[in-house]
């Protein structure tokens, strides 16, 4: 998606940007000068971003990027909680917790296009994606702990999921930042290229070239899913087969086969 071709933007507050081109969306955290620093208003901004783009039909695939050309994120603004009263940090928690949810809540494939420092909740916000594509500059770590917290935005229990328990808990335990070669190693991050954005949307490109009802119905099945034993997955999986058997989708990607075309899906 270069600059060229992106169709429109939209702002939400100072801090946050959505791009679409065609059926892609690119969710751009755009506080460069605090390398993206979530605070409260950019908390709510994210949050606010991820609402929009959960009730528009037309997005397929979502990709989460920086305008920093040092940063992906750096977790949460410490500037702005030191200020804090114990009252005030109480009342920002669900803003905080918003943010993170909203991302992982939307419902449509998500890639996270990591440049540069990903530390704590940006490295959650990350986590929350479906996929997450790293280049070489890229440092992930939930470095909480050394400052008297823990991982706040789901990492807990998103890192687990991702590496096994034993892998996170040394990670949360240490605090320890791992640079990309080791990420990749590790599975924190999935795919390490030479351009993490351009690479993460020539690979939402490829994802919103399918069907938009059979993408959101396999990621719902997918993260029903997890935790469950297999015989209950598969009636998760069932049940999400059974809620796109019947849609226009499935009729036209049958016939597009049929008749040696590309689908033109109506996404219903």
């Amino acid at each position: 998606m270069s600059e060229q071709s992106v169709q429109s933007e939209q702002r939400f507050g100072e801090f946050v940007a959505v791009r679409k081109d065609g059926h892609v969306a690119e969710l751009v955290l755009d506080r460069p000068k605090a390398m993206n620093a979530v605070s409260s208003e950019m908390a709510r901004s994210i949050g606010a971003a991820c609402a929009a783009l959960a009730a528009d039909p037309s997005v397929r695939v979502t990709v989460l990027t920086s305008s920093n050309d040092r940063a992906f994120c750096v977790g949460a603004d410490l500037k702005e909680r030191n200020s804090f009263s114990d009252a005030e940090l109480v009342r920002q928690r669900p803003v905080a917790r918003a943010a993170y949810t909203g991302v992982l809540e939307l419902p449509m494939p998500t890639v996270a296009a990591v440049h540069g420092f990903a530390l704590g909740g940006g490295y959650e916000l990350a986590l929350s994606c479906d996929v997450i594509v790293a280049d070489a500059t890229t440092v992930v770590g939930l470095p909480e702990v050394s400052v008297g917290v823990i991982p706040g935005g789901g990492g807990t229990q998103l890192l687990p999921r991702r590496v096994g328990a034993a892998r996170a808990a040394e990670l949360v335990f240490t605090a320890r930042r791992v640079e990309a070669a080791e990420a990749r190693e590790l599975g924190l991050v999935d795919l390490l290229e030479e351009d993490a954005r351009t690479a993460a949307l020539e690979l939402a490109a490829r994802i919103a070239a399918n069907s938009p009802v059979g993408l959101r119905a396999a990621k719902k099945a997918m993260r029903l899913g997890q935790g469950l034993d297999l015989r209950a997955g598969l009636e998760v999986e069932d049940a999400a087969w059974r809620s796109v058997a019947f849609s226009g989708d499935r009729a036209e990607g049958v016939a597009a086969f049929n008749e040696k075309r590309r689908p033109e899906w109506p996404g219903e």
